[in-house]
């Protein structure tokens, strides 16, 4: 533009005129543009929203399936192993009380025993007592019957209480060897419950 032309009033409000309406179709236009792409992406983002709501859902909806089928798996494996407990529980307390039984027996055992013993130990010093009285007897006889005048009466009386103390040795001896076999029963019997109770502990 020439000098003359800038300094034109009338000239530059047209140009300032031509440059607002210029500038207002670009504002528009732009607002246009932009009013456009927010509404195209509001559509894009409610139909993302919807496709997400649906697969969540329906992850959901899978999820609460599969800890529902867990859950039931887990009563019933609950179930089951309270079962098993209560089962474990009564067979303890049976095993308990064979045990504590065992012991008991075991112990009545383990009593008549040391009593067998000091019995037969009281019947084993009778008979040695006995032994030797009846070695007394054997010399007091053997004496009797070289110094007496009246052999056969001395010998008929020596002779009844030797057989008198032979009878009780021998009766002695048989109780001796009856004591010795129930003595060994009860010791059998007495291994038996310690073994149980051995198999018992374990």
């Amino acid at each position: 533009l020439s000098g003359t032309s800038v300094e034109d009033p009338v000239l530059m409000s047209k140009i300032r005129q031509n440059l607002r309406e210029k500038h207002a179709r670009h504002i528009a236009d732009l607002r246009a543009y932009y009013d456009s792409e927010i509404q195209s992406l509001k559509q894009q983002l409610e139909a993302s929203h919807k496709t997400a709501s649906d697969f969540c859902n329906l992850y959901v909806l899978n999820r609460c399936d599969q800890l529902d089928a867990a859950l039931n798996e887990a009563s019933a494996r609950i179930k089951a192993l309270e079962n098993k407990n209560n089962m474990l529980e009564k067979q303890v307390a049976d095993w308990r009380e064979r045990f504590y039984a065992a012991s008991n027996t075991s112990k009545v055992l383990q009593e008549r025993i040391e009593e067998m013993r000091t019995s037969n130990k009281d019947k084993d010093n009778t008979i040695s007592r006995l032994k030797s009285r009846l070695t007394d007897l054997e010399e007091a006889f053997e004496k009797a019957y070289k110094l007496s005048d009246n052999k056969n009466t001395r010998l008929k009386e020596e002779n009844k209480m030797f057989q008198n103390l032979l009878g009780e040795y021998e009766s002695l001896g048989k109780e001796h060897e009856r004591v010795k076999d129930t003595l060994n029963t009860t010791e059998n019997k007495l291994l038996d419950a310690n073994t149980q109770i051995s198999d018992l502990k374990r």
